[in-house]
């Protein structure tokens, strides 16, 4: 894990003091909100529909206990006791005073923190796959990389002020868990020709108003070539990208205006033209990076142990927990645990203060110290050796995080949507809620299979709802909230977006549409492996049309008055 130097330090040091300043300017009225707005949002701070909300980076999902703690603290002491796990692999606090967000930054510094670049037209937080470095299928760990970006990126005097953000996602296994599809830049550590690992590098995906799967510009890039061709990239981006037009301002607009081949030309000219040795990284600085990440030492033991067999012949309950939420690790005898913060009836992403705390106990007791933050709002603790498995789950099931539902229907990512955010249609979290509880049982969600879900509470789509197996958009629909259905999107290798089922449903009529589509999908396939996205694949979108736009198919009416899609 990477532990910030004496200049990292300085630098978020400095920074802290920088925003106290401006806060006081801004208290005392020496400037307008006008004025203070690009000067919060640099620091992570928003201001949404009830406080302000402080956005916290949490580089590539990476987190010690002591950092997890010290969140556990600010939660307790600034919030409302709780904090909310975002898609970006960052954390969220969403009652916050101005007057101790300065106070709040000096916490977060003095384990290593803070909110830099969270927001803004700018270079953010790169994600990656929160099993790196432990999982069985990787090539190579890209954590070391995702620093090596942060690192180029932060306050880079050519891109902080870009037409809109901007988001880059890294992968080095062999199934994509990082969603590089619907990102900026999206890279995938691959074998190259010459039998050592290289980059693929994708361009222009993205959700929102325009979802787009990205396209393959360069499939392999040698690594040490990384920074100049990324900046070559955002040049011909930050030279042309739209900033007349918000909704037309990002990289995947001009990638499709432009189209792959002109956008790649473009883009290897000013790779050309510049000076690569002052920009890609030595090898020296990347091996002493790279340091930072050697694997924990871990020592091989038995794939099998008497009582974790025994727990799992004794307590169903811990029998499902391990199907669902414990992954192989590359070590025999070792395995990593998900945390699912997805609890049939609770708020999706979040976690309390208490339960912050429990987290990073376990991790300094059983996990070497670490803990993950997944783009599917939930935590992972990547390094426990099996013989302590029982004891980790006896601890999840003190700090009620036994959800043995890890990417099952109830696993719902949802955004916070209008209870607190001031750009949507409608609510998210209570949609999720309710959804949730329906398909709560444990019987009923395993036999449902792998099912990726997701909610949206507005076009934006920080909920990633586009691509959902089953998505969820929030609409405002002559001011009433409504929701419209997508089916069949996929963030993995197999990258796709959802089409739109059809007219948009009112929020007391979507529960009962969701089980017609669960119901459907259950009757079609083929047999119980086949899961949903396969199904749908196979036969399409007509069946569930049918079933759910059938004014027999649901008992409450109001849906099939409009024939528009909204």
């Amino acid at each position: 894990m990477y532990r910030y130097d004496e200049f990292d330090q300085a630098f978020v040091e400095e920074r802290c003091r920088q925003f106290r300043d401006q806060v006081e300017r801004r208290l005392k009225g020496d400037i307008s909100e006008d004025q203070f707005k690009p000067l919060r949002l640099q620091n992570g701070l928003y201001l949404q529909l009830h406080a302000y909300m402080l956005r916290v980076a949490v580089p590539y999902g990476v987190l010690s206990a002591r950092q997890l703690r010290k969140l556990g603290e600010i939660a307790r002491r600034f919030d409302r006791g709780f904090g909310h796990f975002t898609t970006r692999q960052n954390i969220q606090f969403n009652w916050i005073k101005l007057e101790e967000a300065p106070d709040i930054l000096d916490e977060l510094a003095r384990v290593g923190m803070h909110a830099i670049q969270t927001s803004g037209n700018c270079i953010r937080n790169t994600t990656t796959d929160p099993f790196a470095g432990v999982a069985i299928d990787e090539i190579e760990d890209p954590r070391v990389w995702a620093e090596i970006i942060r690192q180029w990126s932060t306050i880079h005097p050519e891109f902080l002020f870009l037409p809109r953000k901007f988001k880059i996602a890294i992968t080095g296994a062999a199934e994509d868990r990082a969603a590089i599809a619907f990102h900026d830049i999206g890279i995938r550590i691959v074998m190259g020709k010459e039998g050592r690992s290289e980059f693929s590098i994708y361009v222009g995906g993205g959700q929102g108003r325009t979802p787009v799967v990205a396209s393959l510009i360069r499939p392999f890039l040698k690594k040490e070539q990384l920074l100049s061709y990324l900046e070559a990239i955002l040049r011909v981006y930050n030279l042309h990208g739209r900033r007349d037009n918000l909704y037309k301002s990002r990289i995947k607009i001009l990638v499709k205006a432009l189209g792959i081949e002109e956008f790649k030309r473009q883009v290897d000219e000013e790779w050309e033209k510049l000076d690569k040795p002052s920009i890609d990284l030595p090898i020296e600085e990347y091996e002493r990076i790279a340091a930072y990440f050697e694997p924990v030492n871990l020592q091989a033991a038995p794939i099998q142990n008497e009582q974790v067999t025994a727990r799992e012949k004794a307590d169903p309950a811990f029998a499902a927990f391990k199907r669902n939420n414990v992954f192989a690790h590359r070590v025999p005898g070792h395995v990593s645990v998900a945390i699912a913060l997805k609890e049939p009836g609770k708020i999706p992403g979040d976690a309390s203060a208490d339960q912050m705390d429990a987290v990073a106990e376990l991790a300094e007791r059983f996990g070497h110290d670490e803990i993950r933050v997944t783009y599917s709002q939930n935590l992972v603790l990547p390094n426990i050796a099996l013989s302590d498995l029982v004891a980790v789950y006896d601890g999840l099931v003190a700090a009620g995080l036994c959800s043995a539902n890890f990417e099952l229907i109830s696993d719902i990512i949802a955004c916070p949507g209008l209870d607190y955010c001031n750009l949507a249609n409608a609510r998210a979290i209570p949609i999720a809620q309710d959804i949730a509880k329906r398909f709560g049982e444990q019987k009923k969600a395993e036999d449902i299979g792998p099912l990726r879900f997701n909610i949206s509470g507005c076009i934006n789509a920080c909920g990633h709802h586009h691509s959902g197996n089953i998505g969820i958009l929030g609409v405002d629909k002559k001011g009433t909230e409504h929701y419209q259905i997508t089916l069949g999107g996929s963030p993995g290798d197999d990258a796709s977006i959802g089409s739109i089922l059809g007219p948009s449903f009112p929020a007391e009529d979507l529960p009962e549409a969701i089980e017609t589509i669960v119901a459907i999908y259950l009757e079609k396939r083929e047999n119980p492996k086949e899961s949903f996205l396969a199904t749908y694949r196979r036969i399409g979108k007509e069946p569930f049309k049918d079933a759910l736009y059938n004014p027999n198919a649901l008992n409450s009416g109001g849906q099939s008055d409009a024939l528009e899609e909204v």
